[in-house]
């Protein structure tokens, strides 16, 4: 199913893209720097090449930015992640232990660490 729905939103950017590749060959002129200025830093380049390289430095750039941005909940969640696996390991090493080793029956509720003691009779 998923790759129907993939094929159907595919096809029309492939469609997209290769009609402007068709119907935009001309060259164009990219200058980085002034010509007036002595700058000969240009290209000739088809139009659709110069659109999609400006497409794909968007999509990097973008990508990038949101990954650095979300650098804070990444960390969250491996801190999470641990500390969620010492719970777990706690949990199985107190499964395993006895149960009077874990709460003392003390009489005054649980870890109050006061014991009342009655005298034994005899």
């Amino acid at each position: 199913m998923v790759r129907y729905l993939r094929f159907i939103v595919l096809l029309p950017i492939g469609l997209a893209i290769l009609g402007l590749a068709l119907l935009n060959r001309a060259a164009v002129k990219l200058t980085y720097w002034p010509e007036q200025f002595g700058g000969e830093l240009s290209l000739n380049i088809p139009l659709f090449v110069a659109l999609i390289v400006a497409l794909m430095v968007g999509i990097v750039t973008g990508s990038f930015t949101t990954w650095l941005t979300q650098g804070g909940h990444r960390r969250a969640e491996r801190q999470y992640r641990r500390e969620a696996e010492r719970l777990k390991t706690e949990a199985a090493r107190l499964r395993g232990a006895q149960p009077s080793a874990l709460q003392p029956n003390t009489g005054l509720g649980v870890g109050s660490g006061l014991a009342l003691t009655t005298p034994k009779i005899r």
